[in-house]
């Protein structure tokens, strides 16, 4: 097959789908990567890195003509979409509970698409999940991105001058990104307390040396491919005012709950808020997808009563290198999964394939 890396023209996103040593991997495998001059530039990769591992270098209208997949990190936009001709294929994220009406448009264009977002969470693919590799580097960030908006340090310090005492934060949500956030606040020594309605996370928090803040009744949440499927509006008051103690002494609070694909749940209100101590910093990571904070904007750092809060959309681009070598992992675990030197299976009965394939002969599957 003919893959074809275009660059990313979303604002801020630095990384790549492709890194070199993805392409020796694909090329090895028997097909061929035509890439978009300057693509990899944003991510620390040049032209000729990509050159010396056997992908050939052409414009952006080069790439679109002659690759049979385009393959990409960010949501198409309607210009992007109109490029692409009819049964052309789309590898990249979609996110199509979020984007239906992306979906209609590939569809309409007669654009097979293969969302990476949609990955299946279990085993086989674990290697191919792009939440979690992309998450886990977005956790890491938001706390050094919280860490430089700070008043104050993390770690205890016992000075001529006298004792600092350690930075209290507070993380909403124990997933990928969750729990990275977690271990990182520890080793810069911080005080570490956790809000998860997943009962299951429990032990997780707790063996990275986090206080998890619990409440009756979370044996009940329904839980589904790793997210809440279903909570009572019992367990969601009891677990507001269960947080809300740690709320208001926390230095740092980084927000990290979303809903497989969907609107971000609303976990921090503006009066919630008003009651925060000064000098307090949020981290909302769910603002791309509508923010668990009240307040909080896209991309945007506003200051309420003191109060600053950071909305990030896209933490992830923001160490582009390593997202991108990752990144490049997954794409390639998973094109070696679905598809051959002549094309893809489409092989309906695996769980990978039947999940991520989105946009097939025409018709929305998602």
């Amino acid at each position: 097959m003919i893959f074809g890396v275009v660059a990313e023209t979303r604002r801020g996103e630095r990384r790549v789908a492709l890194v070199p040593a993805s392409v020796k991997t694909l090329v090895e495998k028997g097909h061929e990567v035509v890439f978009e001059e300057g693509a990899g530039l944003a991510s620390g990769f040049s032209d000729a890195s990509y050159k010396e591992q056997g992908a050939r270098i052409v414009s952006r209208p080069e790439v679109i003509g002659s690759a049979d997949t385009i393959l990409r990190v960010g949501v198409p936009s309607d210009a992007e979409i109109a490029e692409m001709r009819t049964g052309q294929n789309l590898v990249g994220y979609i996110y199509p509970k979020r984007h239906p009406e992306v979906l209609q448009k590939l569809a309409s264009r007669g654009v097979v698409t293969f969302a990476m977002d949609a990955m299946p969470r279990s085993t086989r693919a674990q290697s191919m999940d792009v939440l979690s590799s992309q998450n886990n580097l977005a956790g890491y960030k938001a706390v050094i991105v919280g860490a430089g908006a700070l008043n104050r340090i993390f770690p205890l310090m016992m000075t001529a001058g006298g004792t600092v005492k350690p930075a209290r934060v507070l993380i909403y949500g124990a997933g990928v990104a969750g729990l990275q956030a977690i271990a990182t606040a520890k080793r810069l020594g911080s005080i570490v307390e956790v809000s998860d309605i997943r009962p299951e996370t429990k032990e997780e928090v707790q063996s990275l040396g986090a206080k998890f803040i619990s409440v009756e009744g979370l044996e009940t949440v329904n839980v589904q491919g790793g997210y809440v499927a279903g909570v009572s509006d019992d367990i969601l008051a009891k677990q507001k005012e269960a947080v809300e103690k740690s709320l208001f002494a926390a230095d740092l609070i980084i927000t990290t709950a979303l809903v497989a694909g969907g609107k971000a749940p609303r976990l921090i209100t503006a009066d919630q808020v008003s009651k925060m101590k000064r000098g307090s910093v949020i981290v909302d990571m769910a603002t791309e997808a509508g923010g668990n904070c009240e307040l909080s904007q896209p991309d945007q750092t506003v200051e309420v009563n003191g109060v600053t809060i950071i909305g990030c959309n896209n933490l992830a681009a923001t160490v582009p290198s390593h997202a991108s070598e990752l990144y490049g992992k997954n794409m390639v675990t998973f094109l070696t999964h679905v598809a051959k030197p002549e094309g893809f299976a489409f092989d309906m009965n695996d769980d990978i394939t039947s999940s991520t394939l989105v946009v097939h002969n025409g018709e929305v599957r998602a």
